[in-house]
C-alpha cells in the first residue's frame, strides 16, 4: 500500500508539472490559432501514457538509478577496495583510483548511447544531412565526449582541483575549434552538449558524483560533488566537431589518392 500511495503522489505531482506544458499547447490551438485539435482522442490517449511513463521513470530513478550511482561510487573509494596490496595507513594517490576513472568512462559512453534525446537528435540530423552525418557516427561521438568528460571529471573530484581551470580551458578549445570545424557541424555540435544532459545520463552521472564526494577523504559534497554534468555537457562540443574535423581530413586524403 505505502508503494502505491508513493506512485499516485508522485502521478499527481507529474501532472501538475506537465499541466503549463499542456495549458499552453491547447490555449494556443484554440485561443491563437482557433482551429481543433486533430485526433483529439488519439492526442488525450498520449498525453496520458506521457504521464504514466514519466511518473514510472521518476520511480526508478529514486529506487534505482540514483541509488546504484552512489552504491558504485561507494563501493569503488571503500578503503578496503581502493588500497588493495597497499598499507592502509598510506596516503591514497590519484592513480589509486583507476577503477573510478574506469567506471565513470564506461557508464558515460554507456548511458549516452541510450540517450532518448541523442538518438532523436542523430536521426533528425541524419534526414537533414541527406545522410552526410551517420546517426551511429554521431552517437558514438557524442558518447564518447561524455565518457572523457566524466573521467576527467572524476578525476578533478579525487584530486580536489578547482571546476572553473577545466571549464574555462574547454570553451576555450570549444571557441577555437568552432574557427576551423566544418561549418556544418558547429550548430549541431553545440547542441550536442544541450542533449546529453537528459533522462538517462543525469541521474546516474549526479549520483555518481555525490557518491565520489561523499567517499573520498577531504572533499565536501556541495563544492566537489557538484560540477560533473558540466563536464557531460561540454565535452560532446569538442568530441563532435573533433570527429568532423577527423572525416574531413580523411575525405581529403582519399580525394588526393584517387587523383594519383
Amino acid at each position: 500500500m505505502e508503494g502505491l500511495k508513493q506512485l499516485f503522489d508522485l502521478f499527481l505531482e507529474t501532472v501538475k508539472d506537465v499541466l503549463p506544458i499542456a495549458a499552453i499547447i491547447f490555449g494556443f490551438q484554440f485561443l491563437v490559432l482557433k482551429q481543433p485539435i486533430p485526433n483529439l482522442k488519439k492526442v488525450l490517449t498520449g498525453l496520458f501514457y506521457v504521464l504514466v511513463g514519466i511518473t514510472l521513470f521518476l520511480l526508478g530513478l529514486e529506487q534505482a538509478l540514483f541509488p546504484l550511482g552512489r552504491l558504485m561510487a561507494e563501493q569503488l573509494t571503500d578503503p578496503a577496495f581502493v588500497h588493495g596490496a597497499k598499507a592502509i595507513t598510506e596516503q591514497l594517490q590519484w592513480y589509486d583510483y583507476m577503477w573510478v576513472y574506469l567506471f565513470a568512462f564506461m557508464i558515460g559512453f554507456s548511458t549516452t548511447l541510450a540517450e532518448p534525446s541523442l538518438i532523436a537528435v542523430a536521426i533528425k540530423a541524419n534526414e537533414v544531412s541527406a545522410g552526410a552525418i551517420g546517426v551511429w557516427g554521431l552517437r558514438i561521438a557524442v558518447a564518447l565526449g561524455v565518457a572523457i568528460g566524466i573521467a576527467l571529471g572524476s578525476y578533478r573530484i579525487v584530486t580536489g582541483t578547482p571546476l572553473h581551470y577545466y571549464i574555462i580551458v574547454g570553451y576555450v578549445i570549444v571557441i577555437i575549434q568552432t574557427f576551423f570545424a566544418p561549418r556544418i557541424i558547429v550548430p549541431l555540435a553545440y547542441d550536442s552538449g544541450g542533449v546529453t544532459t537528459s533522462t538517462v545520463t543525469v541521474p546516474l552521472v549526479a549520483a555518481l558524483g555525490l557518491g565520489l564526494a561523499e567517499t573520498v577523504p577531504g572533499r565536501s559534497v556541495l563544492i566537489d560533488g557538484f560540477g560533473l554534468i558540466a563536464f557531460a555537457s561540454l565535452f560532446p562540443m569538442i568530441s563532435v566537431m573533433a570527429y568532423a574535423q577527423l572525416s574531413e581530413i580523411k575525405a581529403a586524403r582519399d580525394r588526393k589518392k584517387q587523383q594519383w
